[in-house]
């Protein structure tokens, strides 16, 4: 069935699918930004998600039109996912968009099928796919098989980097000429940093969810080897294994120095009072955390794996340390621990790079790009 067609000369009518409406990371915070620029370009952006909670929260604050579709879950659930199906068919009749931008592989699944139902266009918005190494085998192999389908459905399919897009063409999940690489980018609205470097314990962050993608283990076994330092770490987020968490860091003498701080909304202030960011992952997308660091001016100590080497310049603005390798993370963040001179050359540069390559401003541009190139047949070039 071929697409609606749009009124190339006005405003767009863009429905954004995410699967949580009840917990937030990066992909909820892209999806958000995305939507109030949106709506304050004048253009119509409504978010469609599964039950509510901190994410629509966060969406009605700030005005952004949302739909909660009761049964759609992250999980596949062989006996919500139909009914999610028919109540997204059903909120999409009722928005007639001229675009549907999907942002999960659930999503991904479920709007290619509703959109029959509108004639809309769909792009699928690729936050990191669930192929990369670290991601469990028989994860693998099933969510591959998922977004083969889906992409046989999909007018046009962004990745967040150019390790995602190698990685889709590698598995022969899509060719290469259908994919187009918009990097992550943030608003520039961070607090600067102002605090003594020199003073005190030095302040390690990281933000992630307490869940199997993130490696807080090896994080907590580099940082056993610097009990003799002077450090404290801020974990900010919520998951599933946060109690698993806790234990491992009293299990490695850490708790007193690990402070679990859950959800925060003042990331960017928390941000501005760091010294070092960590970011220990077992696969990634591009992660909007190294990106919020880098324009806090911030020094990145992360794990090399999906498209954070696209960020983290080894040397350069950061650190980078082989999946896994605790002691590769322990000599990297050692090394910044003890030299307050090289974390801010790192973090001056980071800054510089934040704002020649990641800015919101940037991103945006691109990706109202690539929506106007579905909606009129033309194909946007990736930036190299």
């Amino acid at each position: 069935m071929s697409a609606r067609p749009p009124n190339p000369s006005g405003p767009l009518k863009v429905a954004y699918l995410v699967t949580r409406g009840d917990d937030i990371g990066g992909v909820q915070v892209h999806v958000r930004d995305l939507a109030a620029a949106m709506r304050a370009a004048g253009h119509a952006a409504t978010v469609i998600c599964g039950p509510p909670g901190i994410f629509t929260e966060e969406l009605a604050e700030r005005g952004i039109p949302f739909r909660c579709l009761p049964h759609l879950v992250r999980p596949v659930d062989p006996l919500r996912d139909p009914m999610a199906l028919v109540e997204l068919r059903g909120a999409l009749r009722e928005l007639q968009p001229d675009l549907i931008a999907m942002h999960s592989c659930k999503t991904r699944m479920l709007g290619c099928l509703a959109a029959r139902a509108t004639r809309s266009a769909t792009v699928s918005t690729v936050h990191g796919w669930l192929l990369a190494d670290g991601v469990p085998m028989g994860k693998r192999r099933f969510y591959g098989f998922c977004e083969r389908q889906a992409a046989r459905l999909t007018t046009a399919i962004v990745t967040v980097s150019h390790y995602d897009k190698e990685l889709a063409v590698r598995h022969r999940i899509v060719a290469p000429e259908r994919v187009t690489v918009v990097h992550n980018g943030m608003p520039d609205e961070a607090p600067r940093r102002d605090h003594d470097q020199s003073a005190g314990p030095v302040r390690l962050l990281m933000v992630g969810r307490h869940s199997p993608q993130k490696d807080h283990e090896t994080l907590f076994r580099a940082l056993a080897l610097l009990r003799d330092k002077s450090w404290t770490l801020d974990l900010l987020g919520t998951g599933p294994d946060e109690p698993r968490h806790q234990a491992l860091a009293r299990e490695y003498g850490l708790i007193d120095r690990v402070h679990f701080l859950g959800y925060r909304k003042d990331v960017s202030t928390l941000m501005a009072t760091a010294d070092i960011y960590v970011l220990i992952s077992n696969w990634e997308g591009l992660p909007l955390s190294i990106i919020e660091a880098m324009r806090a001016g911030l020094a990145t100590v992360c794990s090399d794996v999906g498209g954070c080497r696209e960020l983290v310049v080894e040397g350069d603005t950061g650190c980078l340390a082989k999946r896994g390798d605790a002691a590769a993370v322990a000599r990297h963040l050692g090394m910044l621990i003890d030299s307050p001179d090289q974390r801010r050359r790192l973090g001056k540069t980071a800054r510089l790079r934040f704002e020649q390559d990641f800015t919101f401003a940037a991103m945006f541009d691109r990706t109202v790009s690539v929506y106007h190139g579905v909606l009129t047949g033309r194909q946007v070039p990736s930036r190299q």
